[in-house]
């Protein structure tokens, strides 16, 4: 079953990303002050908790990507939640090297 109220990048919700509700022009203005914020909230991370950071974004990245049927939901803001994901991987993976 889809959690539909998981959060999966800083406070949106899986049911933002696969809905027709916000429209992808509203969902990237919410990716921008998501991506921000969660930037912001990584420099007060310490060392040793930017690994488990890493792997439950792994976790919320796999959740999106792997439904079943997913080929028939809005592919459109699939693809901005993978590309404002890789975003923070990468400045996650900073981080820990």
């Amino acid at each position: 079953m889809l959690e539909l109220n998981k959060k999966v990048f800083g406070n949106i919700m899986t049911q933002e990303i696969i809905g027709s509700e916000p429209s992808i022009t509203e969902i990237k203005i919410i990716f921008e002050k998501e991506l921000v914020s969660l930037l912001d909230k990584l420099k007060s991370i310490s060392k040793e908790n930017i690994q488990d950071l890493l792997e439950q974004h792994k976790i919320c990245e796999k959740h999106i990507n792997t439904r079943p049927g997913a080929m028939a939901l809005n592919q459109s803001k699939i693809e901005m939640f993978n590309h404002y994901s890789n975003k923070y991987l990468e400045k996650i993976k900073e981080r820990i090297d």
